[in-house]
C-alpha cells in the first residue's frame, strides 16, 4: 500500500519542489495551501503523515496542528513541521502544538525522507 503524505505549503515553488521529490519516491501527496485546507483534508485524506508548514493563510500551522490533535480521527496522525521559523521558542511552539518532530527550511530531504519512514514505521507499530 503506498503511504499517504499531506503536504500543507503555501509556497507555490515549494509546493512543486517537495511534491514532486516525494512522488518520485512513491508517497501519494496531497497538498493544501493553507491551515483550513490541511484540517479539512487530513479528515479526508487520512494521511500518514502530515508536513506542515507554520506560517499560513486563514489558519496558522500551529493551529491548525492543534486543530487537527482535537479530532478523533486525526489525532494520531504524525506532523513534521518544516518552517522557516529557526528559534529555539518557535520549536517548543510547534512541538507543544502536537507536531512530533520540527525542521528549519531549507529542508534537508535526506533528513525528511529519514524521519517520514521513522514516523509510518513507529505508527504501523502502534497498530
Amino acid at each position: 500500500m503506498t503511504e499517504k503524505i499531506l503536504l500543507v505549503e503555501d509556497n507555490d515553488m515549494l509546493q512543486e519542489i517537495l511534491s514532486a521529490r516525494l512522488s518520485m519516491k512513491g508517497f501519494d501527496v496531497q497538498i493544501a495551501s493553507n491551515g483550513l485546507e490541511a484540517v479539512e483534508f487530513a479528515e479526508s485524506f487520512r494521511p500518514d503523515v502530515i508536513l506542515m508548514d507554520m506560517s499560513l493563510p486563514f489558519l496558522s500551522g500551529w493551529e491548525a496542528t492543534i486543530e487537527i490533535r482535537s479530532k478523533i480521527a486525526t489525532a494520531n496522525i504524525p506532523i513534521i513541521a518544516l518552517t522557516a521559523h529557526a528559534m529555539i521558542t518557535d520549536r517548543e511552539k510547534g512541538l507543544d502544538a502536537g507536531c512530533n518532530l520540527y525542521m528549519t527550511k531549507p529542508v534537508d530531504f535526506a533528513k525528511l525522507l529519514t524521519h517520514i519512514h521513522d514516523l509510518i514505521t513507529e505508527r504501523k507499530i502502534e497498530k
